[in-house]
């Protein structure tokens, strides 16, 4: 594992050491999962659509209001 450094706010580090605390977690071991979730969702979406979590699988990308009509659009 590499060590890094980075500069953040006091106040979004100081959520994070009490995020911790009350998990009993170090704030380091809560930063590098938010990093891993940040890598899964943002930057290794690359290959097949098969290859996404099934988490994902019927997610609204956008929800549909009242005035959206899908019929005008599939018909010419």
């Amino acid at each position: 594992m590499r060590t890094i450094t980075i500069h953040v706010p006091e106040e979004l580090y100081g959520a994070y050491q009490a995020s911790a605390e009350e998990s009993n977690r170090s704030a380091a071991e809560l930063i590098r999962n938010a990093m891993e979730e940040y890598f899964q969702t943002h930057l290794a979406r690359t290959g097949s659509i098969f290859d996404a979590p099934a988490a994902d699988a019927g997610r609204i990308l956008a929800p549909l209001s009242s005035e959206d009509d899908l019929l005008d659009e599939m018909l010419p």
